[in-house]
């Protein structure tokens, strides 16, 4: 599990575009952003998947949502919506084994019925 990109930034050996970090959690902009708004939320504690929680660290889990609404009041998008996505396994479309949640907001992200009606 040591050794993926996520424990690097943590660590401070490759550089990140920072966003918020506390003692539990660290989060960054993603490097191939999907919205005007994508940043990663990580724990600093390594989980492989989603697979991979368990009672003993699902307060760390939580803590990432926490971390989510926070921030998404913070910076004023919580009003207007936004997007908090976890990926799991390859099939889910997960490509760094630590468990990361994504936050996308800036644009209506709906089902894409309700896209066209926003258009």
């Amino acid at each position: 599990m040591t050794g993926t990109i996520f424990d690097k930034i943590i660590s401070k050996e490759i550089p990140a575009d920072i966003v918020y970090e506390d003692d539990k959690a660290l989060v960054f902009k993603d490097i191939s952003p999907q919205a005007p708004i994508h940043w990663l939320i990580i724990p600093k504690t390594p989980i492989a998947t989603i697979n991979d929680i368990n009672e003993s660290n699902a307060q760390l889990i939580g803590h990432l949502y926490l971390v989510a609404a926070k921030l998404a009041k913070e910076h004023g998008f919580a009003e207007d919506g936004y997007r908090a996505v976890m990926n799991c396994n390859q099939h889910g479309g997960q490509t760094v084994y630590h468990i990361h949640l994504h936050l996308l907001a800036g644009k209506p992200m709906g089902w894409p019925p309700y896209q066209e009606k926003m258009k």
